[in-house]
C-alpha cells in the first residue's frame, strides 16, 4: 500500500512526542510576538513625530474596556485618484503638512507611496466603512473614512472618561511616530499641549 505524504506526515507527527509539539507553538508564538515587539520599537525610536489633532467620534463607539476610542482630523478626507474606484480594501498614502500651529493637516490622497519635502510626511493608510455610494454602493464616495491603526489608546483603568471628555472637546492631541515606509504608532498623548501619557517602548 502507498502512503499519501498527507498519511506520512501524520504517522510522523504521531511519533514525535506531545511535549516536543508544545514546545515548538510556544517558541513559535513567542517569535511573533518578539517580531511585533521588534516593529513597534522601530517605529517609535525611527519614526519622525507627527501631532494630530483628535476629533469626537460616532457616539455609538464608547468606551470600550480600558481602551479609548480615537478620530482625526485626518480620518475623513476627499477620495481624490479614488473617486468613483470600485471600492475595495484599498491602501492609501496621505501627504501631511504641519500648519501654523504645528498641528498636521491633510494635503492629498494617494494610491500610491509618493515623495515629500520636509516637513512633509507620508502616512499610511486603509480606506474603512462608510466611504461607498452610488446606486449600486459599489464605488467610492467623494470623501473617504481612512484609518492609520492610530484609532485606540489603551489607558489605565477608569481613566478612559476624562480622555473622551478631553477628546470631544477638542483639548485632546497625539503624537505618532511615522517611519518614511508610512506606518505610524501613537508615541504620547497630549491634553491641552501637556504630556498626559508616553507610549513605552516595551
Amino acid at each position: 500500500m502507498i502512503k499519501t505524504p498527507a498519511a506520512s506526515l501524520a504517522e510522523f507527527s504521531a511519533r514525535i512526542p506531545k511535549i516536543v509539539l508544545f514546545g515548538a507553538a510556544a517558541l513559535i508564538q513567542v517569535a511573533l510576538m518578539t517580531v511585533m515587539i521588534i516593529d513597534r520599537v522601530q517605529i517609535l525610536r525611527d519614526g519622525t513625530e507627527v501631532t494630530l489633532q483628535s476629533r469626537p467620534v460616532d457616539p455609538r463607539d464608547f468606551l470600550r474596556g480600558d481602551y479609548v476610542v480615537l478620530g482625526y482630523d485626518i480620518s475623513q478626507l476627499p477620495a481624490g485618484p479614488l473617486l468613483g474606484q470600485p471600492v475595495g480594501n484599498h491602501t492609501v498614502f496621505v501627504k501631511l503638512t504641519p500648519n501654523r500651529d504645528g498641528l498636521y493637516e491633510a494635503v492629498s490622497v494617494h494610491t500610491d507611496a509618493v515623495g515629500v519635502a520636509s516637513p512633509e510626511i507620508l502616512i499610511r493608510g486603509r480606506v474603512a466603512y462608510g466611504a461607498s455610494c452610488g446606486t449600486s454602493r459599489r464605488n467610492f464616495c467623494d470623501k473617504l473614512q481612512i484609518r492609520y491603526n492610530l484609532e485606540s489608546y489603551f489607558v489605565p483603568e477608569g481613566e478612559g472618561r476624562k480622555l473622551e471628555q478631553a477628546r470631544n472637546q477638542h483639548k485632546l492631541t497625539v503624537v505618532a511616530a511615522v517611519l518614511p515606509s508610512g506606518r505610524a504608532a501613537i508615541k504620547r498623548l497630549l491634553v491641552d499641549g501637556a504630556p498626559l501619557y508616553e507610549e513605552p517602548w516595551f
